[in-house]
């Protein structure tokens, strides 16, 4: 069914921009103030650093994602026994470092009020073994673009435009940050048709035309999930989890497999290689589960036309 035939939903609902990509082009657009626009991606964020993570190690500016955090954030190692030095970069990645952290990220407001977030949240206990269980961490992610900046002496918005944003052709991209250190969690803002780009480049496997940007190893291995994360979440707007990116199969959405990146309050970008196509939703915050409306407009609605 076409967008402008759901404009009543798409009202009701709240959301604010959709994208459809298949077939090598646009399918379909639709914006509620009637054209595209930056705006925030919130933890939307956490997919495009899972991509500049690959960058770098595709690069050798980082040595691979089962290095140790300690050889790079040495300098906030007091005792040189901290517990968190031997947690790997695919810890971080899976969401599965050990840090005690309460679920739904609550930790996150006081992340961004520290003086010096990644002291936060290294300074966290552990409560688990790194590697088994998964809890959603917003802190992780900072610890990540803070190992990006020391092992490449760039924010990671200085080198996302060197080596993604602007092969990528991107008009506009923000990312708030601290001390140098971009926001790893959330922060940065893209338009609608940039954020597609970046979910093409993935359903490309890295390549933009004849020019890799990303080793299709790396778009592979970090888009597989790697725990069940929030797969049995009710209402089900999550998934399992892999490198920053969620996934979930056929048998838990019902239509096919499928992995996206997800922001707070329903913003989707989901990649559905089945179908050779991508899918960007933004919809404006009401409450966290209200991201249900954004997951019954994929599934429902474009879905089936993809089909077609």
């Amino acid at each position: 069914m076409p967008l402008t035939d759901l404009r009543l939903k798409l009202q009701e609902w709240r959301i604010d921009s959709v994208i459809v990509y298949q077939g090598d082009q646009v399918k379909e657009k639709w914006h509620a103030r009637g054209e595209d626009a930056v705006a925030p991606l919130y933890s939307c964020t956490k997919s495009v650093l899972s991509s500049l993570i690959g960058i770098a190690i595709d690069r050798g500016d980082l040595s691979g994602p089962n290095a140790a955090i300690g050889s790079y954030l040495q300098a906030y190692s007091e005792s040189g026994n901290e517990p968190w030095l031997n947690v790997t970069i695919k810890q971080l990645l899976t969401m599965t470092p050990g840090f005690e952290w309460p679920d739904f990220d609550k930790p996150y407001k006081a992340l961004r009020k520290a003086q010096d977030p990644v002291s936060f949240a290294l300074s966290q206990p552990m409560a688990h073994t790194p590697g088994q269980s998964f809890t959603y961490n917003s802190g992780g992610s900072h610890l990540l673009s803070a190992i990006l900046t020391q092992a490449t002496g760039m924010s990671a918005l200085q080198y996302a435009r060197r080596h993604l944003f602007e092969p990528l052709g991107f008009s506009a991209a923000k990312w708030s940050e601290r001390g140098g250190v971009s926001e790893g969690g959330t922060g940065l803002s893209l338009s609608g048709d940039d954020l597609v780009r970046f979910g093409v480049l993935y359903l490309k496997k890295g390549r933009l035309g004849n020019t890799r940007l990303l080793s299709s190893e790396w778009v592979e291995e970090s888009t597989a999930m790697r725990h069940r994360g929030l797969l049995h979440y009710e209402p089900p707007i999550y998934g399992g989890y892999g490198y920053h990116w969620w996934c979930s199969p056929a048998e838990h959405n019902g239509a096919m497999d499928v992995y996206f990146a997800f922001g707070h309050g329903g913003q989707y970008l989901m990649i559905l290689p089945e179908a050779e196509a991508v899918v960007m939703v933004r919809k404006t915050i009401t409450k966290r589960n209200d991201a249900l409306y954004s997951r019954r407009l994929i599934f429902e609605d474009i879905i089936p036309s993809l089909k077609d």
